[in-house]
């Protein structure tokens, strides 16, 4: 524990629906720096986003919005169907969003420094750059039944998304301390984020 530096390099993960965003809001609230990767590849896919000519031009006008956005539904519905697709997609936004992070992390002056990253695991250069991996766990049940009453997408939509990221097993294995967060109490979420972050010091 005492050889861990600060300030804390946190790499935060978890599958849809595992509860990895309210985790990042708790040690966000306790004063880290939150770099949340999803939001920054969001903003590249908006109107006017980094991202948005090099989608067009790769995969079309009708990949893209009246106000010039990614139309998420639609590529979300070619990725599964075309897996290439995904590749080309992350091709373009992925050393963008890395740029940003790189941008983010420099700026930071907070004592931890949260990398919130679903793509964590798959990606091996991230352990190098981290000082603690926390993965936030839940069964694929529970995942489904959130990502349901949150989204409102179909079953078969999200157990596409589950089947296409990291496997559990492979987030426990990677994992230097495992929040367990199964049930619906914010509460119990909350204490096992304090203990974790009392521990070290934050």
């Amino acid at each position: 524990m005492d050889a861990v530096r600060t300030p804390l390099r946190l790499g935060l993960t978890g599958g849809i629906g595992s509860g990895k965003s309210t985790v990042a809001r708790l040690l966000q609230a306790r004063g880290a720096t939150v770099i949340d990767a999803d939001a920054i590849a969001r903003a590249c896919t908006l109107a006017g986003g980094s991202a948005m000519p090099a989608v067009a031009q790769v995969f079309g006008a009708e990949f893209v919005t009246s106000d010039g956005a990614l139309d998420r539904d639609r590529m979300r519905a070619h990725v599964f169907a075309q897996p290439d697709a995904r590749a080309q997609l992350e091709a373009i936004v992925h050393p963008l969003v890395g740029q940003e992070i790189a941008r983010q992390a420099a700026a930071s002056r907070a004592r931890c420094t949260v990398f919130d990253v679903p793509l964590l695991v798959e990606s091996p250069h991230w352990r190098l750059q981290l000082d603690w991996v926390l993965v936030v766990d839940c069964t694929r049940e529970t995942q489904v039944q959130r990502v349901l009453a949150r989204n409102g997408w179909d079953r078969a939509t999200i157990e596409s998304i589950l089947d296409s990221q990291s496997p559990r097993e492979r987030r426990l294995a990677a994992a230097d301390t495992v929040i367990f967060n199964d049930g619906h109490e914010i509460e119990h979420l909350q204490r096992e984020v304090t203990r974790w972050a009392d521990r070290f010091g934050l």
